[in-house]
């Protein structure tokens, strides 16, 4: 089996390892627009990694996580969250901090910085507007055992210490955010994928919302200008792409 990395719109990611373990990632799935799956087809998955606490993130992670009895893996913060409603705090030790690393199946899992910052909008702030402290935001490097590394980067300026993450993970793949305003555009993710060095950079974040919207071709241009070496995939939601 491949490993494969399907976009489901938005900053949503599903990733199948060569062993099959499959992983989604910030599921915001149910009312994102962009996503192309319901949330009550998914019958299997066996890990949830969840890389801060805004609605279009933690989304419908709690819910995938009590159907399908997969481990969730994200920040102390928002494992705290999800312990209030049904998921106990560092369940099968699928609880991480920034800088550190988790076993779950045949993949280690790595949390990295992420230039970014989160309280918890979770089912207080869809019913109420009430938003939960928390604070912790990261990126995740998804190492399979039989397979190559990605850096799925959640929500993120540009940092040096991508420079870091390149020497440290050798990221395969990045799968970075573009759209603007609430994460780094089209000219910071082509700096970033230049620090980064990887084979191939997919975009996520963007044309969810008007107001992120980006230029494909610019985004081509910049990656070519700064990072040659790359190869940029554009997927559509519910596409698939192959890494080997």
């Amino acid at each position: 089996m491949n490993q494969i990395i399907t976009w489901l719109g938005h900053a949503t990611w599903r990733m199948t390892t060569p062993a099959g373990t499959l992983i989604y990632l910030d599921p915001w799935i149910k009312g994102n627009p962009a996503c192309p799956i319901r949330l009550e087809d998914i019958n299997r998955a066996d890990i949830v990694c969840v890389t801060h606490g805004h609605n279009d993130h933690l989304g419908n992670a709690i819910q995938l996580v009590k159907q399908t009895g997969a481990v969730l893996v994200t920040l102390p913060e928002v494992a705290a969250y999800c312990s209030l409603h049904g998921i106990p705090y560092d369940d099968r030790d699928g609880c991480l901090q920034t800088g550190g690393s988790v076993r779950q199946k045949d993949v280690q899992i790595h949390a990295v910085f992420a230039l970014h910052y989160s309280d918890i909008w979770g089912e207080e702030y869809d019913r109420t507007g009430q938003v939960t402290a928390g604070s912790g935001a990261c990126g995740m490097i998804i190492e399979p055992d039989a397979g190559r590394p990605v850096y799925f980067a959640g929500d993120t300026g540009i940092f040096g210490d991508m420079e870091l993450i390149s020497r440290l993970y050798h990221p395969y793949v990045s799968v970075l955010p573009v759209g603007g305003k609430y994460t780094m555009g089209v000219l910071e993710a082509a700096y970033a994928i230049q620090m980064l060095g990887s084979a191939v950079m997919i975009p996520g974040h963007y044309n969810t919302y008007p107001s992120q919207t980006i230029d494909l071709n610019e985004l081509s241009r910049q990656v070519k200008e700064k990072a040659p070496d790359t190869r940029l995939v554009v997927l559509k939601p519910g596409e698939s792409f192959d890494v080997g």
